[in-house]
């Protein structure tokens, strides 16, 4: 049922449906506070720390998906091609355990969050997790002294961190009607407006999430991987699973209907699909619950539906991003540096 309301409210917010109407009230008053936060970073009342390494925040400005957690993974994967030692912070969404840690790959999803342990078991770099993104930083660079360039997952909306990067995701459907929270899709307002004190002024680089873009904007296209595997280390190819009549996708993410496309447009028919809210912990549930199919989840799901399923098959998404995106962000960063270096409290 919360993943049914759920899609019903993203349809709401791309019209301008009377079902918005009482839901005005609460956004306006969402609005008031947000910019009282920003003001008060904005004026000095409050510090944003402002660290010696070059800071990457990737987020989004909409609610309901954006793929932030593939964007990280690319774009480190990009730096870390280029020779840069790197490190990645995050809040761990849906963690049980309220200390700043280090992510290790062997980690109790419960205790680190999905999400974290994705970017850990994938990215290759050192990612720390924690209840502020300050406290995360410093403890990654204690532990990694030689890190240059922090990727912070989430946080666009955190004040208190400066950044010399956004990276901004926003999905096809865009800002939908144009209103803040609860009535429309936006955490912010859109356009969104930098604040100079946090160094954002003209860092911002905007990616959608579909084959176009506009101009100013970076397209992002996705596939499936063609190798999907098991917690044994067990894989298949996708095309293997063709001619499986018993077929049930299962996701708990923003919008599973986009994974239950992904697969039908990869040649598998899907003779069940189970869509769940985003980060679905599956607590309660148990195998058979689930039917007596062949299950297929994202690799998000993964650390979770296999504590129950261990038979699912976990499939990958890759990304890629256009070259025009890579130079802008080599650009940028350079620019960091360099600012850095000029600076007589640079390091």
């Amino acid at each position: 049922m919360r993943s049914l309301a759920t899609q019903l409210l993203l349809r709401v917010w791309q019209g301008r449906s009377l079902w918005i109407w009482p839901l005005l009230p609460i956004s306006w008053l969402y609005g008031l506070i947000l910019g009282l936060r920003r003001a008060v970073y904005a004026l000095g009342w409050r510090p944003i720390e402002r660290p010696a390494v070059c800071v990457i925040v990737v987020g989004n400005v909409v609610a309901g998906g954006g793929g932030k957690t593939p964007t990280v993974l690319s774009v480190v994967a990009y730096l870390r091609a280029q020779g840069w030692a790197l490190g990645i912070i995050s809040k761990g969404y849906g963690r049980s355990d309220g200390t700043t840690v280090e992510v290790v790959a062997s980690a109790p999803v419960h205790a680190v969050g999905d999400e974290a342990l994705l970017l850990c078991q994938r990215s290759g770099v050192p990612v720390f997790v924690g209840p502020s993104r300050r406290q995360s930083l410093h403890a990654l660079l204690v532990a990694y002294p030689q890190t240059c360039i922090v990727v912070c997952d989430d946080g666009l909306q955190d004040y208190s961190l400066y950044r010399d990067v956004e990276i901004c995701m926003m999905h096809e459907d865009g800002p939908g009607n144009g209103h803040l929270l609860p009535a429309g899709p936006l955490r912010e307002p859109w356009p969104r407006r930098a604040l100079d004190s946090l160094g954002v002024s003209d860092a911002q680089l905007l990616i959608v999430n579909s084959g176009l873009a506009l101009p100013g904007q970076f397209a992002t296209r996705r596939r499936l991987g063609p190798i999907a595997r098991r917690p044994d280390g067990s894989s298949c190819t996708l095309s293997s699973l063709q001619a499986d009549p018993a077929l049930k996708a299962v996701a708990g993410i923003a919008r599973p209907a986009r994974f239950f496309a992904m697969l039908q447009e990869a040649g598998l028919a899907l003779a069940a699909q189970e869509a769940l809210p985003d980060h679905t912990d599956f607590a309660g549930r148990d195998r058979a619950s689930l039917g007596a199919y062949t299950l297929l989840c994202t690799e998000k799901d993964a650390a979770k539906l296999w504590a129950i399923a261990p038979d699912a098959w976990a499939v990958p998404l890759e990304q890629s991003l256009d070259d025009g995106f890579y130079a802008a962000l080599d650009a940028r960063i350079a620019a960091a540096w360099a600012g850095r270096l000029s600076s007589p409290h640079g390091h």
